[in-house]
């Protein structure tokens, strides 16, 4: 890896350490609970050596698809294993295509008011 590659890597693992800590605290606290440092430790250890094997899946599975870009479908497969994160994501692209369903409509309700417009002046 490169200098700048390395200081990304571990600037990353540091948010995600980070991000870690502060969820641990707010579970601590609602459960009242407490995480040892080494745990959370491990805990994002865990969630950055997963994020790397899921970075590789997806681009294995564009690749495989001939793509270039991971596709919404190359996520779906990655989550099958899991129902409740399959799902969630299921849900979230359904959300997503509705909205990009609106902005179309919405785009093409202004270009006709803009094309009535320039045809009246």
């Amino acid at each position: 890896m490169s200098t700048d590659t390395d200081e990304t890597h571990q600037r990353l693992k540091a948010a995600v350490h980070y991000t870690v800590a502060r969820i641990c605290q707010r579970i601590g606290e609602e459960q009242r609970r407490e995480f040892s440092r080494q745990t959370i430790a491990a805990i994002a250890e865990t969630v950055v050596r997963q994020s790397d094997i899921f970075g590789k899946d997806l681009e294995a599975f564009a690749r495989h698809g001939k793509r270039r870009t991971v596709s919404t479908d190359d996520v779906k497969l990655l989550a099958r294993r899991s129902t409740a994160l399959s799902k969630y994501i299921q849900n979230k692209s359904e959300e997503l295509n509705r909205e990009q369903d609106l902005e179309k409509k919405n785009k093409g309700k202004r270009k006709s008011r803009d094309t009535d417009e320039e045809s009246r002046e």
